[in-house]
């Protein structure tokens, strides 16, 4: 059994999503282990909280971003937690995190990465003019955004998109992607020539 760790700041659909696709059999013999938020009122949590899954708030006010994540890593290992997932978590996490859990931490932008990373993509591509956007499944490194790339889902840009109505369609994307980006990382079947993320089919 994979056991799962969610990190969140916000509503959590995303990780919602997750946990639908697991209790559907998208995912097979995997488990949520736990849910962590930065902020203690995420609705994320209290939606884990429902589910029945264990959700700890580790807020960062005031903290410095090596401690707080000490914290996390802590939490994540006490859960024995075998792949991280972040699921809207609005922090960059330090360099000790990403050692912590080597090409086990997953994230998902609403953006066709590299373009637009950071906070606001849907915005930076309505900006920007782009006719397609979407969003992105992929490794976290020490960089913002700039893991190898798993999977891509692309969404058309209407004549008439405000970032809300973008946002809205790319995120029913998001919730089909994450869970086939993690069924793909946890069947192994993959290789990395230099940063590219490439499948490997069965012989």
């Amino acid at each position: 059994m994979t056991r799962l760790g969610i990190l969140l700041s916000g509503r959590g659909s995303n990780f919602l999503a997750i946990a639908h696709a697991i209790h559907d059999g998208r995912l097979p013999d995997v488990e949520i282990a736990v849910v962590l938020s930065n902020f203690a009122d995420a609705p994320g949590l209290a939606a884990a909280r429902d589910l029945g899954l264990p959700a700890i708030a580790v807020p960062a006010n005031g903290r410095k971003r090596a401690e707080h994540d000490a914290e996390f890593i802590a939490h994540l290992l006490e859960h024995q937690v075998d792949l991280v997932c972040l699921a809207g978590y609005m922090r960059l996490i330090s360099p000790a995190f990403v050692r912590a859990f080597p090409q086990r931490i997953l994230n998902i932008h609403p953006s066709l990465l590299p373009a637009f990373p950071g906070l606001d993509a849907q915005g930076q591509a309505l900006d920007y003019g782009v006719a397609i956007s979407g969003c992105t499944v992929h490794f976290v490194d020490e960089q913002l955004d700039h893991g190898a790339i798993i999977l891509q889902r692309s969404v058309p840009v209407l004549a008439d998109d405000t970032p809300e109505t973008l946002s809205a369609r790319i995120l029913e994307q998001e919730h089909l992607a994450y869970a086939e980006g993690i069924a793909r990382v946890l069947s192994g079947r993959y290789i990395f020539e230099g940063r590219r993320y490439r499948p490997k089919h069965a012989d």
